[in-house]
């Protein structure tokens, strides 16, 4: 069968090639044409359109890309239509895929969305939309499918991808990791400070003022596969500071404590058992729009699965140098971290175990069959 998939980001880009691997052995004549990134390309198909082309973050950011934006909804309307596929998979990136979804299903394409869109932070009327133009829907988060059931729109709970990528890898070797990357043998503290040029510029200047407050610790800037080099050499001034390239989860799993900007890194330096500060800061228009849409008590993946605050959030003015600090000095005690580990494996339980890129391969191969 023919398979359209689209998903933006680095993360839609992960979960897009886990997906693409289980489709594949579900279904040995699947054509796969997609938007994604370098993962999914590495897996197979045709790529049409990279992610790095489409990173637009926030409000502002998105009005002043309008004219693009509609440019690839066009563009992308026109090469399904030329590729007729059996089914459409919508992973995630909502702005873009409910555009194109509501095309879709009116054109007559069976569509299924894996990795919903957080409806459930802001804007729930956009449900109704969902139901409307979405065939099948495939959750990653526990609370989601009692979320849905309040609208009577079933849908089927997964797991989380990001399980079986973590489990999955092969694990390095710290005193290899460490050699080859010059990191000595300090504790490490790992910045992640997101994958879009925008949330970077706001966030790892502000990370990299503790360098010099904590000697005695490795300072390593973790960089996205979306950016280049040259581009967080700006920001890196000190010699306390590493910088490696595309090896999050390699470097997650030897760290000591992480500073993290909000999105999936939360999740996943949670599920590395890294003990981590969250971090968001946007524009000033951006932030008091999404301030009075986003009705959530979190931002952060971690404490929303818990429904608690499981780990500290510094959001907007409170992200600066004086508090990243109190709350780096509070993640590296020795008891805090103890109860914080507790925590983390309380949430993985949540989540579902491992199988989320099988079953969710199974259920849409299946569905489209039908």
């Amino acid at each position: 069968m023919k398979y359209y998939i689209i998903a933006g980001e680095a993360s839609g880009d992960l979960h897009g090639a886990n997906l693409m691997k289980a489709l594949y052995n579900e279904d040995t004549n699947a054509d796969i044409r997609f938007w994604g990134g370098d993962l999914m390309q590495e897996v197979g198909g045709t790529l049409v359109s990279h992610y790095k082309e489409r990173a637009f973050m926030g409000f502002v950011e998105v009005l002043f890309n309008l004219r693009k934006i509609s440019g690839f909804i066009s563009f992308c309307k026109k090469d399904i239509a030329e590729f007729n596929p059996d089914v459409i998979i919508f992973i995630d990136n909502s702005g873009f895929n409910l555009r194109i979804a509501k095309w879709a299903k009116q054109e007559g394409y069976k569509t299924h969305y894996y990795i919903s869109p957080q409806v459930w932070a802001s804007r729930a009327s956009r449900v109704k939309d969902i139901k409307r133009d979405i065939d099948e829907m495939y959750v990653i988060l526990p609370f989601e499918e009692d979320f849905y059931k309040k609208y009577d729109y079933d849908v089927h709970f997964v797991g989380h991808p990001l399980i079986d990528g973590i489990e999955g890898r092969t694990q390095v070797s710290e005193k290899n990791f460490r050699k080859e990357h010059n990191l000595g043998d300090k504790d490490i503290i790992a910045l992640l400070p997101g994958s879009r040029k925008q949330e970077i510029t706001k966030m790892l200047s502000v990370m990299l003022s503790l360098v010099n407050d904590f000697p005695q610790y490795q300072f390593v800037v973790a960089g996205a596969p979306s950016q280049t080099k040259e581009f967080y050499h700006q920001f890196i001034r000190n010699n306390n500071v590493k910088f490696i390239n595309n090896k999050t989860y390699d470097l997650l799993s030897i760290s000591h404590a992480a500073l993290v900007a909000s999105g999936t890194a939360t999740l996943e330096a949670a599920l590395f058992k890294v003990p981590q500060v969250v971090c968001y800061k946007g524009s000033w228009i951006s932030y008091q729009i999404a301030k009075r849409i986003i009705t959530l008590k979190f931002i952060s993946l971690v404490n929303l699965i818990m429904d608690k605050e499981v780990v500290t959030e510094l959001i907007q003015d409170d992200f600066n140098k004086k508090k990243l600090k109190q709350e780096l000095t509070k993640i590296l005690d020795t008891d805090y971290r103890k109860q914080l580990f507790l925590n983390y494996f309380e949430l993985e339980q949540k989540l579902g175990g491992k199988g989320a890129s099988k079953k969710t391969a199974k259920l849409i191969v299946n569905g489209a069959k039908n």
